[in-house]
């Protein structure tokens, strides 16, 4: 990448009280240089503004350039916020894997719903996952002399053919010397493995698994955990591929495999690296595992042992409840995927436990996808239109925020929070996290609700 297609960094927030609100930063400005150098993402920015004294070359909101001298304590942050991580542009997917989810959406909506991240550094700032298979030697390089670890792989086979076959990408095939570049490095990764019926299940998923675990050793293993993941298939799926999705009995087999599997490297090695998403026991109808069987929650951005962890949260917050009449009395629709249905049962029951609160869990399928098991963050706005009309909300919707857009109002269909509310004529309340939930549901005050 040349230093010519590196943009400046728009500043898009400046923390209050900081370095950069003292010097008089506005939102943007950008960053062009800092001592002489253009930082191509935000990785190059928080190596180079950990000096103690910094050049800076800015432009203001009307384009005007101005040279700034800095001298600060060493790491201490300047305060700023970008409008993006990546100053030179987003290094995209090169595969063709047909389960690829960017894929399987409806064309016409927002421009990033449709770009294919295969970014290593955005594996290192936000842990998104990436194939390996778009990396020059350039970025092998940087990988090693800044020590971007851990990185979060897509594995899904070890065998070249058969990751070959799922990825249609010749470059795929090198993923065991990959793992073993990382191992000599003593860099991390954090796989994972999309399981696709009569592709990379069974014998072949035994040997991934078994060949990862090995690079599972030492102080610094190379492979520090390995999520299994069901493949997802969406109505928007396009022509036809060799894809079948998920069925009970399928994921009853791979729970036992699995499982298995987990004894087996404990009693060998006295850990274990491999862990089922919740989608694997939901999908087969079957019962979570225990918060210790999940340890420390190494791969819970990947779907494994959230439900768990939440219904954790949710015991431990409830408890510190001191006892409460809600006055006057509240009555709410908590809308969630109908995947969770079943294990989010008890946290409803609690709630209905305080007196004067009514809360009324409705659990949707989607529509708009496809699918009769979905996941709360994959709902829409079209689902919760479809699933709620004609219902009596009480007081109003309590919406989990992980529907929505990082910090925005937008469904992943692009209907927006204010529409959907303004369609099925309630309030809605966006929730996130358990603290929230119970706060939103008891207090009196609701001054963030949208729609009504």
């Amino acid at each position: 990448m040349s230093e010519l297609s590196i943009r400046p960094a728009l500043i898009t927030k400046v923390i209050p009280d900081s370095i950069a609100a003292e010097i008089g930063f506005e939102p943007g400005d950008s960053i062009v240089s800092i001592n002489g150098q253009k930082p191509r993402d935000l990785i190059d920015y928080q190596y180079l503004v950990a000096d103690e004294f910094l050049e800076l070359e800015v432009l203001d909101i009307k384009g005007k350039s101005h040279n700034l001298e800095i001298e600060k304590d060493c790491d201490e942050d300047l305060g700023l916020e970008f409008e993006t991580a990546l100053f030179d542009g987003l290094i995209q997917c090169n595969n063709r894997c047909p389960f690829c989810f960017i894929d399987q959406q409806p064309p016409g909506k927002r421009e990033t719903l449709y770009l294919k991240d295969d970014d290593y550094r955005l594996s290192f700032l936000y842990g998104s996952y990436l194939t390996l298979t778009n990396l020059t030697q350039k970025e092998w390089d940087r990988i090693e002399q800044m020590r971007l670890s851990p990185l979060y792989i897509s594995v899904h086979a070890t065998e070249p053919e058969v990751r070959i076959r799922l990825l249609k990408n010749f470059r795929a095939g090198k993923i065991l010397e990959q793992i073993k570049w990382f191992e000599e490095r003593r860099l991390q990764i954090h796989a994972q493995v999309v399981v696709c019926p009569g592709i990379n299940d069974g014998e072949h998923l035994e040997r991934t698994l078994l060949d990862l675990a090995k690079f599972h050793q030492g102080n610094i293993p190379a492979v520090a955990s390995v999520a299994v993941v069901p493949v997802g298939l969406t109505r928007w799926r396009p022509g036809e591929d060799e894809l079948v999705p998920v069925v009970a009995q399928k994921a009853q087999e791979v729970i036992k495999q699995v499982q298995s599997l987990q004894a087996k490297l404990r009693q060998e090695t006295g850990a274990n690296c491999i862990w089922l998403a919740d989608e694997w026991f939901l999908i087969a109808g079957e019962e979570l595992p225990s918060a210790a069987d999940y340890e420390d929650y190494p791969q819970i951005g990947n779907g494994v042992g959230s439900i768990r962890q939440f219904i954790q949260e949710f015991e431990e917050a409830i408890k510190k409840l001191p006892p409460q009449k809600i006055n006057p009395p509240r009555k709410w629709t908590w809308v969630v995927g109908n995947a969770v249905e079943k294990a989010f049962e008890p946290i409803v029951q609690r709630l209905n436990q305080i007196e004067g609160l009514e809360v009324n869990m409705v659990a949707l399928e989607s529509g708009y996808w496809g699918v009769a098991i979905a996941v709360t963050g994959l709902l829409t706005g079209q689902d919760l239109l479809a699933g709620l009309q004609g219902r009596d909300f009480g007081d109003g919707i309590l919406l989990p925020s992980v529907m929505l857009k990082q910090g925005d109002s937008l469904f992943l269909d692009d209907m927006t929070l204010e529409e959907v509310a303004q369609k099925l004529k309630t309030c809605i309340f966006p929730v996130m996290g358990v603290e929230n939930l119970i706060l939103t549901a008891t207090r009196a005050d609701h001054s963030n609700r949208l729609g009504g």
